[in-house]
Order: C-alpha cells, then structure tokens, then sequence
C-alpha cells in the first residue's frame, strides 16, 4: 500500500476535473437544476484567509452532494474587482488598478482550486470587464428611464480620507466602512437611486422566500416600516411645518419641535429669526459631523432656540418653541420633529438641558425623574378629549379629529432613504450618461455601451469633491446623442454595491454579447436555489440586488419577483485568542500554509468539522491535526479490506443510520455532526477488524463532498468503475436505520445497578422473564422482597423492594 501524499493526490485530481469540465453546470434543461451561490470575493492583495473556505466549502459539500443525487448543479465563481482598496494600493504603488486587479485575480483563483473548490469556472466573471459591465450600465439607464435614477444636490456623507462621497450604509460607528476615517457632511450633487419606492415591496416579499429568522429581521429594520400621522403645526410668518409621527396620541405632550440644522426654512424665515449668526454657526458645526456622530443617543445634546419664531401645538392651541438641533436630520422624514420630552428619552434630555416644560400623556412613570418609555399600552392623561383611553383607542380617535380638523393625515414612513449612487473616484463603472444644456441629462445610446474607463496617468481623488474622470477633458467632452450639440460626459462612477447588484443572473448566460442573459437561461436557473454568505451583508448587499432584481422583474427582464429562495449566513472563523483575524492582532492564517502541510482535504474537513456552521469558532491547530489523523486512518482502511461487494452483516444498521445522518445533516448544513458520525464509521470498521468493498464504496461517497481528493484517490485504487464525482448518492433503508434492541437502564429503589439490552417491542412480562434469567442482576434482589416493578418502556425498568 502506497503512503497517503496529499500534494500528489490533490494536485493530480484536480487536474483531471479540470480536463474533464467535471464541474460544468449542463444546458440540458430536461434535468433538474439546482442553483447554489456564495458571494463573490474582493480579490484583495493578501488573498485568502481561512474564513473564506468556510462558505465555499460548505455550498461545495452541497453542490457535490447534489451532482451525485442528479440534479444539473450551478455553483458558479467571479470576482466583484472593482473598488477603493484596489484604487489606493494602485495609488501608493503608481500601478494601474486593472494590472493590481489581474494580479489579486490569479492569486485568489490559484488558491481556491488548490482548495478543491468545484465552481464552475468556465462561467467565470469580473466586474471589471466591459463585457459584464456594459451590462450594470445598461441596468442603469433602464433606471434612469423609469424615473428610479435621478441626480439631487444634498448633504451626503463624505469620507475624508478616502475622499469619496458614501451611502448611509456605508458609514460604521461614524466612519468609513472602508478605511475607518473621518466622515462629515457634505453638500454634493448626487446620483440617487429610488429604492425607496421598493420598501414595502422588499418588505412584504420576504414572506415569499426562506431566509433564516435573523436575516429577514435585519432586512425588515433597516427597511423600519411604520405606520403614523403627517401632522401639521402653524408657525410664524403664515407657514407651516409637517412631522411624521407614529404617536399621535401624545400630540397633547408635545412642548416644543426641532429642525435640521440644514431645514430651508432659517433662510425662509430669516426677516422674523432674531438670532440668525448664532444659527448659522450652529449649522456650520453639525456639518462637520457624521450622520452617527449626529443620531447617537448617548452624546450631550446641543441646539439653538430659534428666537423670533414660534409654533403652535394643533392640539392644545399653546405656542411652543422651535430649536434647531444636529439630532434631527433632513434626510429622515420632514427634517422636523414634535418633541414629548415626557415620554422619549432624547427628548427628555434636550428638555432638562434648556429647561422645557415636561408632560405626561401616558401615564406609569414619574416623569420628573427620567421619560416614561414603556407606553406600548397604557391610559392616556392630560389630554383633553382623549382622556382615559387605552394608548390602541386614543391613536385611532387623534387620528381622525386630525383628519377631520384637516390637521393632519395618515401616513406609511421608511427608515429606508434613497441609495446615495455617485462615487468620485476613479476604479468604478463610469455612469452612461452625457449632459447637455439643451436636452439635460441622455442616455449614451445602447449600441455605444460600454461606455469604457479611460486609461489616465493619474488616479489621486480630487480635493474639490470632483471625480479624477473630471481632468480628462478629451473623454469628457463629446456630443449629445439626442440633439448633436455639444456635451460632457458624467465623471463619477457607481459604488461597488453595482456590479454585485446583479452578478448572480450573468452566471446563467456569461458569455451573451446580445443580452444581460437569455429569457430561456433566466427561465431556467432562477431563482437560485441556496444562497450563502456572510452576516454582515445581509443589510446591504442583500437590499440592493433584491431591489435590481425587483426592478428588473418590473421591465420583463427575470421571470420572478425574488432572486433568492434560500439564505444562510456562517458564523465567522476567529483567531486562536477568540478575536477576529486581523494583521494588527497577528492572529491571520494562511490557508496555503495549512494546504502545504495538511493538505487541502484536512482544511476542508476541519473548516466543515469545526463547530456550528451558524457560530463563530475559534481556529485550533490541535483540531487540524486531528483532521489530518482521521483522514489518514481512512486511507489504511485498505489495510483491513475484504475482497466482498456485500455490505458487512453486522454493520449493514450503523452504515445505513450513517448514509441518513449525512444525507440529511449535509442539507441542514450540520456539518460538523455528519463528519462526527462518519468518524464513528470508521471506528466500527476498525473495531469490527475488517471493511468489504461494498461498505467502503458507500463510505467515499458520503466523505467525497467534505474530502474530495483522498476519495477519489482511494476510488481508483480499489479499482471501482468510474470516478467518485460521477457516483451515484447512496439511499438508506428506512427499516435498518431502527434498531431491533435497545439497552435499557435496571433501577433498583431508582437507583441505576445495571443494564439489560432487551426486544425494542419487548413486553414487560418479557422482560422480566429476560431479567430473572440473567443471574448477576437476580443476585442484586437477594434476601430483598420485591413491592412493584416499573417499566418505562425503552428506558427503565425500576424495581421497589423492601
């Protein structure tokens, strides 16, 4: 028997699957499909860590497992290449990012085949290639078309640093996703796109699709649909101000309102404000903070009381003051609030600091001491009419004397804003349209796409807040497609969130120059069957290309409402010391390093094998080891085979309670428990001192997902016809699973002194037949007078005595 080398075998094996195309999704659509998906990775400089195998692999457990049950399997990999990490490190090292994209490419995909990955990757796609992205800007324009892309000047968040405008979802406890700098504000003309008129859509649709629990609770709150009033309040100089609120019923606690800092009305109203430069300073302050910085409820509350205008409460008739504070934000809602400092603590806190009036409208606390929080229920006081009410009752009477006063109106609000799209850099998908003074803004004509990055000397983002696209004037300049006249092309490029918007429909057609994806292909593969990633995508990435493919269904384009049926998330790999894997902490590992001396097999195995797919885990060398020393006791199984294709009779029960253990443990991804039973397999060979042929051909199929190379290997060499990836998954006996006895407890005065294995169907007359029959637990009645006899079928068999 030759020595178990992984290097050999992995690299030989897949070699051959790459000659064969044994991974190739087929076009016969006669067969059932099944379409599984992971995201597609940044390809970074530092390639892959060992949290990047973990989803891989575990789609790939699937996806094998699946091709050997007959399904025609679509487990596709591309690259979402462009970006700012790219554009920086093309920046510091004057290399161009489309040769540091091609390079990080090739490093990624060595890595991944090395790891025994079965993608498809004749279906291979990048962001960066015109080929696809001709395809996001056509998306684009059909969006503009419709109306759903517009561009609007606003206070954006801006990233110092990275000098780039970014997305409310893009700023993270204040700063940049990306580079963890400053962010402030910053008024710019952006692109948007309307994805707001999707929200209830991206709502009430996750009832069509099987997401985990936690996934749609995600996508629900950042969508924070509420139901409420738009109630108005009359203010000086015969104007009006509207807030949305989903507690009419405290309309009597309102004692005074906050604007936006940014609200047009300071200027409107600048004749009455007596306080304008106090105002105006105020405003030039909150612009230096991010939006975090402005809506985090623990900072000190600051404002400025507008002095020279006032308001009145629709309610109570009584004016009330009007502040303007860097906590209301223009982009939320009216950019004003009513204030009911009795029942909301921010509130609550604005009002001790500049000493308003505090009023309790429901009431169970004290409110003099702290907000009274807790009014999901409760009675309603000090508020004339609707006194004594249950809070349900009371929001349904305001509600209609508002309506009826014409105070007011019933309104459905949205956390969710619309998707800030400009970027101004360099390293994105240019925006296919040109502006003309005559015609505005046209689409470059579709026979004219892609529309192509530009080669330039330099990369370096302006200070101006302009693209780097701005100073190439000669692609800048040109004609306006509509009236011939002329025209400058639009110099900001879309986010990163474009190309990944979409990727998973150019996976069915890659290679279509006529169309995003043929109707027959789309027809065919969607909606993808399994979806993987990871959880804190599942905010954004997940929002945005639900709402493209909502889009999209809108124009004809897909044929259903919701790209995914299915989502998971993994838990993420920790470093030894339980933190997150990072350079600064030192706590990286390298998957090549473990490939080099474990092997790609032992990875996957330990990756699988770990913990809970679900949870984050901690690495362990020791349990790589471990990994390595189960794989090479299945390799000197051959040491103990038996020349039979039978199974072996006294472990038929336990393989067939294996093939059920895997089979469905791999579908509810419980990797770790089915690698675990198949650990305990190996273990009733060795102790049983043989293995037939028949039991391992059915034993290297059920390992062959989790290690493909060393069944393959093991295949060949028990000369079995074929290869592992062309098998057939094997199908348990339901009958064998269910054991014939089962080994029971034998209490005596419930305390355990043995045990017995007994018929499952045994009756308690046979039973105690069995027991009396079996000398050493008789000899425990000895001298003893037995008072009842107790069977727990199954369990326990008690026995009183005295």
């Amino acid at each position: 028997m030759k020595q178990y080398n992984p290097k050999d075998i992995e690299s030989k094996w897949q070699e051959i699957w790459e000659e064969k195309g044994a991974f190739h999704a087929s076009n016969d659509k006669d067969k059932e499909k099944f379409y599984a998906l992971i995201e597609f990775p940044y390809p970074s400089g530092q390639g892959l860590h060992v949290g990047h195998p973990r989803p891989y692999t575990a789609l790939d457990v699937v996806s094998r497992k699946r091709r050997l049950q007959g399904y025609n399997v679509l487990y596709p990999m591309g690259w979402d290449a462009f970006g700012l990490p790219t554009e920086n490190y093309a920046i510091q090292n004057k290399i161009h990012p489309k040769i540091v994209t091609k390079k990080n490419v090739a490093k990624f995909k060595e890595q991944l085949q090395a790891l025994g990955m079965s993608f498809d990757w004749s279906r291979e796609i990048n962001t960066t290639d015109p080929e696809y992205y001709k395809w996001t800007q056509w998306i684009f324009q059909k969006l503009f078309e419709k109306g759903l892309a517009y561009k609007k000047e606003m206070s954006i968040n801006w990233c110092n640093s990275c000098k780039v405008g970014l997305a409310n979802e893009e700023v993270v406890n204040g700063g940049c996703e990306r580079c963890g700098g400053e962010v402030v504000r910053k008024q710019k003309n952006q692109w948007m796109l309307k994805i707001t008129k999707y929200a209830e859509r991206l709502i009430n649709d996750l009832d069509l699709v099987d997401y985990i629990e936690r996934v749609k609770i995600q996508q629900k709150n950042w969508i924070g649909r509420s139901e409420g009033m738009e109630v108005d309040f009359e203010i000086t100089g015969d104007k009006k101000i509207t807030v949305y609120t989903t507690r009419p019923d405290t309309l009597f606690g309102a004692t005074y309102m906050v604007i936006s800092p940014e609200h047009p009305y300071i200027e409107e109203l600048a004749d009455y404000i007596k306080n304008m430069d106090d105002l105006l300073h105020y405003r030039e302050e909150a612009s230096k903070k991010s939006e975090f910085e402005r809506t985090e409820l623990v900072k000190d509350k600051t404002g400025v009381k507008i002095e020279g205008v006032e308001a009145i409460n629709p309610a109570t008739g009584k004016q009330i003051p009007i502040f303007i504070s860097d906590y209301v934000m223009m982009s939320y809602g009216t950019g004003a609030i009513m204030a009911v400092p009795g029942h909301d603590t921010r509130d609550w806190e604005f009002a001790k600091k500049f000493g308003l009036p505090i009023v309790e409208v429901v009431a169970g606390g004290n409110v003099e001491e702290a907000a009274y929080t807790d009014t999901e229920e409760g009675k309603i006081v000090n508020s004339d009419f609707i006194n004594g009410l249950e809070v349900k009752d009371a929001k349904e009477k305001i509600s209609k004397w508002l309506e009826e006063k014409g105070l007011g109106t019933r309104k459905v609000n949205y956390k969710l804003r619309d998707w800030v799209f400009s970027r101004q850099r360099y390293w994105g998908e240019p925006i296919p349209l040109v502006y003309c003074d005559e015609c505005g803004w046209v689409p470059v004509p579709e026979s004219e796409l892609p529309v192509l990055l530009p080669e330039v000397e330099s990369y370096e983002p302006t200070d101006n807040g302009e693209s780097p696209l701005a100073n190439v004037r000669e692609w800048v300049e040109t004609t306006c497609p509509k009236c011939g006249g002329n025209a400058e092309r639009e110099t900001d490029t879309m986010p990163q969130w474009a190309g990944s918007s979409w990727y998973f429909l150019r996976y069915t057609d890659p290679h279509n120059n006529e169309e995003l994806a043929s109707k027959e292909n789309l027809d065919y593969w969607l909606p993808i069957d399994w979806y993987n990633g990871g959880m804190e995508h599942t905010t954004l990435h997940l929002l945005y290309s639900r709402f493209w493919h909502k889009f999209l269904y809108d124009c004809g384009v897909v044929p259903i409402p919701e790209p995914y049926a299915k989502r998971t998330s993994h838990g993420m790999i920790l470093g030894g010391n339980n933190e997150k894997m990072s350079k600064s902490r030192g706590n990286v590992v390298n998957p090549d390093e473990v490939v080099n001396e474990f092997g790609a097999d032992t990875l996957r195995l330990y990756e699988m094998f770990i913990g809970d797919f679900e949870k984050s885990v901690p690495w362990s060398q020791n349990g790589v080891k471990g990994c390595r020393r189960f794989l090479d006791r299945v390799w000197r199984l051959q040491e103990v085979l038996v020349d039979s294709n039978d199974l072996t009779e006294k472990l038929e029960s336990n393989i067939h309670k294996t093939i059920k253990k895997v089979s469905e443990d791999y579908e509810h991804m419980k990797f770790n428990t089915a690698i675990a039973s198949m650990m305990a397999l190996v273990n009733d060979f060795y102790d049983h001192g043989s293995v037939t042929k028949g039991d391992m051909k059915i034993f290297l199929t059920l390992l062959n997902p989790v290690a493909p190379h060393i069944t393959e290997e093991l295949w060949e060499e028990l000369g079995f016809e074929g290869m592992v990836y062309e098998a057939t998954w094997p199908v348990w006996d339901e009958a064998k699973t269910i054991d014939n006895v089962v080994e029971i407890a034998v209490q005596i005065n419930g305390k355990v002194k043995g045990q017995m294995v007994i018929a499952v169907d045994a009756t308690a007359d046979q039973l105690k037949e069995q027991f009396r029959n079996d000398t050493r637990l008789v000899d425990l009645l000895e001298g003893k007078t037995i008072v009842k006899e107790i069977y727990v079928p199954g369990r326990i068999y008690n026995i009183v005595v005295k």
